[in-house]
C-alpha cells in the first residue's frame, strides 16, 4: 500500500499537482491534476490541443485508452496509479511501423490508430474499436478510395459520419460508442472530434496499413 502512495507522490510532484488528486482520475474529475494529465497527453499526441480543458471528459478517457492500449495497460479510460506511472515515464510519441510516407496505421492489438505525416512524424495516436469476434477488420495495405461526410450503410441501416473507405464497405468513421474492446462489424470506429481529424488527414489515396 505504501509503495502505491509513493508512486502517486512521485508522479504528482513531477507534474506539480497535489498528490491526493492523482490517486485516480476519471470522467467527471476536474482541476489542475486533470489539466496536467491532459497536457502530457497532448505532448505525446494522444490528445488534440483543444482537449486541454481541465475537465476529464469522454474525450480525455479516449486519449487515456489510446495510451493504455499502446503500453499494454488494460484499457478502462481511468488514469489510475499504473497508467500515471507509465505516463510519467513516457517521453516519446508512439513509434510507427514506417516513416517512409504520409499514411494511417491501425494497430489492432493495441486498438490504436496512428496518423503519420510527411517526414515520418506521428501527428496523432487515437483510440479506436475494430471488428468484434465473429467479424473481421482486414489486415494488410490499402488506400482511401472514397470519402463521405455522411454515408449510409445499407447492410446495417445506419448513418456513418465522416467516413473514409479503405476496403470494400469498411471505413474509418465517427461513432458514438467506442468501447475499450473490439466492437464493430468490420469498420474502424472513432470517437467524436478525433473522427474529424482522421477524415481531414486521410485524403483520397492516403495509404493505410492495418495489422
Amino acid at each position: 500500500m505504501r509503495r502505491g502512495v509513493i508512486v502517486i507522490a512521485i508522479v504528482a510532484a513531477a507534474l506539480a499537482v497535489p498528490a491526493p488528486a492523482f490517486a485516480s482520475l476519471s470522467v467527471g474529475s476536474v482541476g489542475p491534476a486533470v489539466h496536467a494529465l491532459q497536457k502530457k497527453l497532448v505532448k505525446l499526441r494522444y490528445l488534440g490541443p483543444t482537449g486541454l480543458t481541465g475537465v476529464y471528459s469522454e474525450r480525455t478517457a479516449q486519449a487515456v485508452m489510446a495510451f493504455q492500449g499502446w503500453y499494454g495497460i488494460p484499457r478502462d479510460g481511468v488514469a489510475g496509479p499504473i497508467t500515471l506511472r507509465r505516463l510519467h515515464k513516457a517521453k516519446l510519441r508512439p513509434h510507427p511501423w514506417s516513416r517512409a510516407h504520409k499514411h494511417v496505421e491501425v494497430h489492432k492489438a493495441a486498438q490504436v490508430l496512428l496518423l503519420i505525416g510527411k517526414g515520418g512524424k506521428v501527428t496523432r495516436a487515437i483510440h479506436v474499436s475494430t471488428a468484434a469476434p465473429g467479424h473481421v477488420t482486414p489486415s494488410g495495405h490499402f488506400h482511401v478510395y472514397s470519402k463521405s461526410l455522411m454515408s449510409w450503410s445499407k447492410p446495417f441501416q445506419v448513418w456513418l459520419p465522416y467516413a473514409s473507405y479503405f476496403y470494400g464497405g469498411d471505413a474509418f468513421h465517427q461513432y458514438p460508442s467506442v468501447p475499450p474492446y473490439p466492437a464493430s462489424h468490420g469498420c474502424i470506429r472513432i470517437y467524436d472530434r478525433d473522427a474529424i481529424v482522421v477524415y481531414q488527414f486521410a485524403t483520397l489515396g492516403t495509404r493505410v496499413h492495418i495489422e
